[in-house]
């Protein structure tokens, strides 16, 4: 069982759907999957293609979970809460593993337990933005300036044009989500010129950030690269390096960036693209093994780079918590980047794992009503 958070397949993605990604289609499409959508008449897109976020969805994810294979398999808004064992919290006993997983889920109904011999965490770090404060935690009157802060990637040339044209646009953030924003207002600039566009990086050059962002062998990676260079020497976008943001100030007609050397940038609106991080806190009740860096689990967290780990699995994607893995872009916790060609790697070694696993399964009905059995081969439930 696949629970999902959103409405539709691909939610999250969709609310970067304007974006194109860096990776061609023939990276993107799994064997596995291509092979239960050549059933249904489906045909693959032009392999070479460079696909937006809603094209992914619209021509792979939404096919690929109405087909029979999957479509009697996923519960969407269906938001995990919590995870934990039926019975016993974490610090009683040395065989609470033995015991079911239980997950507390916001359902359509109402809230629900749903029982499982092994979960899968796959959700991501979309919906935990990482803040503007340069500490980790947000800057001083961030909170009250949220009408006029975004976090992520606005399609500043499509719907949300009303906001940033012929405004001040302070972009914080040095990876390819700021850079994909800066192209569009680069973009908005040429026909809106009043557009004026400011651009915060903590390093002490661009050189720096460029170094580290614009690896990987993808060349569309490369190319936004450059042009971030090239907007930059030629005036378009204003960039201000060792930028740490410490403070926001609202006004009447403008917010005040103020840094920790006090510098001070003036803008109408402040994109904040740095990055996200774990949802460690519906875990609470596992015992996890995490990198006190990277918030990834704890043997993966060496391997992490910006675009890729080496080959890695079940081993490295577990817990202390027997059958419990996560997997996915927060398997990397805060790293910058993930393939999605690693994920189905990632996801082929865990369900070998599991399902060689003998180990206690139990179910719920429709109605929530818990349904306990002892049958290793009754269906992995995943979260």
């Amino acid at each position: 069982m696949v629970l999902e958070a959103g409405p539709s397949p691909g939610t999250a993605v969709l609310q970067w759907g304007h974006v194109r990604l860096f990776s061609p289609w023939e990276v993107l499409i799994d064997d596995a999957s291509a092979q239960a959508l050549s059933a249904t008449g489906w045909r693959a897109p032009r392999s070479d293609g460079l696909p937006t976020g809603k094209e992914l969805v619209e021509r792979y994810l939404e096919p690929l979970a109405a087909s029979p294979a999957l479509a009697d398999r996923i519960r969407y808004d269906h938001r995990i809460l919590s995870v934990s064992r039926v019975g016993p919290d974490r610090t009683e006993g040395s065989v609470r593993h033995l015991a079911p997983f239980v997950l507390r889920v916001a359902a359509p109904g109402g809230l629900i337990d749903v029982i499982a011999r092994g979960v899968v965490d796959a959700s991501g770090t979309w919906r935990q933005p990482n803040p503007l404060g340069a500490s980790g935690v947000a800057a001083i009157g961030e909170g009250e300036a949220a009408s006029r802060i975004t976090y992520g990637i606005p399609d500043v040339v499509g719907p949300d044009r009303h906001r940033y044209e012929n405004r001040r646009v302070l972009v914080v953030g040095s990876g390819h989500s700021a850079f994909n924003v800066l192209a569009d207002l680069a973009t908005l600039r040429g026909a809106a010129p009043g557009t004026r566009i400011f651009w915060a990086i903590r390093s002490a050059t661009l050189d720096q950030v460029l170094a580290t962002r614009t690896g990987g062998g993808l060349p569309a990676c490369a190319r936004l690269g450059t042009r971030m260079a090239a907007l930059v020497e030629e005036g378009a976008v204003s960039l201000l390096s060792g930028f740490r943001a410490e403070r926001v100030v609202m006004a009447a007609d403008a917010v005040a960036v103020i840094g920790t050397d006090m510098t001070s940038v003036e803008a109408d609106e402040i994109v904040v693209a740095t990055g996200s991080r774990p949802d460690l806190h519906m875990l609470r009740e596992l015992r996890l093994d995490v990198d006190d860096v990277f918030e990834a689990p704890a043997q993966l967290a060496p391997l992490v780079t910006c675009a890729s780990a080496p080959e890695h699995g079940a081993r490295e994607l577990g817990h202390p918590e027997p059958d419990f893995y996560t997997v996915g872009m927060k398997s990397y916790g805060r790293a910058p980047s993930f393939l999605l060609d690693t994920g189905y790697l990632q996801v082929r070694s865990v369900v070998a794992a599991l399902a060689s696993a003998p180990g206690h399964v139990a179910t719920t009905s429709s109605n929530g009503e818990i349904l306990q059995g002892d049958h290793t081969a009754a269906p992995i439930r995943s979260a």
